[in-house]
């Protein structure tokens, strides 16, 4: 099991239980304890969970969107899944609005070397296709980052989207359904996702599967804003079917 697999296990194992022993999460991942307690201390440093005597706890309160770091570790082969088809979807000249998050981080990763103008809206995202430079011709707009996360949020930030129109908006998503639309953890990033939708000719929207279904708490829209919802395997049939009857084309990666 690499790293990146074993931390990401432990962040899961951690936020669903609520906490952890070393002991325990050594059985789980058949690493020593020696090698849990680095690794305890690694995600610790990254905000992931809070070190306790002799294991870890959880910093998520219910509702709360978990932390870039430890969305980062999950899931990694279907995000990357999810950026191939999304990348499939676009062309060569077209003009992308990219939303914060890590399924959208591996989406700028495929675009920076494509000849397209990307405006991504996370601090994370801007820095991966300047540092760089590719074929894409980066645009990068005004906002206040959230702590952590580094989205860009507030009022430049809408003031860049009222602006400007894109070919594309792709957004990432806290949670879908057709009978609730598209919602979002953080008032402010409900704000910059709609007035995204609003800044684009077609809107496609990128999760793993585990968010369909699910209401978050900030309200952006309904699902038939959305043109295309590009997920994977573990996408519940029911919504998908739900979803495809309001319109929005589903494609599984």
């Amino acid at each position: 099991m690499s790293n990146a697999d074993r931390h990401g296990l432990i962040a899961k194992a951690v936020r669903d239980s609520g906490g952890a022993t070393v002991q325990e999460l050594a059985e789980l991942t058949g690493a020593s304890e020696m090698t849990i307690r680095r690794d305890l201390d690694t995600l610790a440093a990254q905000g992931v969970l809070e070190r306790v005597r002799g294991g870890a706890r959880t910093l998520l309160l219910r509702g709360e969107e978990p932390p870039f770091a430890l969305r980062a570790h999950e899931a990694v082969d279907a995000k990357r899944r999810i950026a191939a088809e999304i990348s499939a979807l676009i062309a060569d000249g077209e003009s992308i609005l990219l939303d914060s998050g890590t399924t959208c981080l591996e989406i700028a990763r495929l675009l920076r070397d494509r000849p397209v103008t990307v405006m991504p809206l996370s601090l994370q995202a801007i820095h991966l296709l300047g540092e760089a430079p590719g074929s894409a011709t980066l645009v990068v707009p005004g906002g206040q980052p959230r702590a952590a996360e580094g989205a860009l949020t507030g009022p430049l930030t809408l003031a860049s989207l009222a602006a400007l129109r894109f070919d594309t908006a792709v957004i990432g998503c806290c949670g879908l359904s057709a009978a609730d639309g598209l919602t979002a953890y953080d008032l402010d990033d409900a704000a910059v996702k709609k007035a995204s939708i609003a800044s684009a000719r077609r809107t496609i929207v990128a999760t793993d599967g585990g968010k369909l279904g699910r209401t978050a708490y900030a309200y952006v829209g309904p699902s038939t804003l959305l043109h295309t919802l590009v997920t994977d395997t573990t996408a519940p049939a029911d919504e998908v079917a739900a979803l495809e009857g309001a319109g929005t084309i589903v494609k599984t990666a």
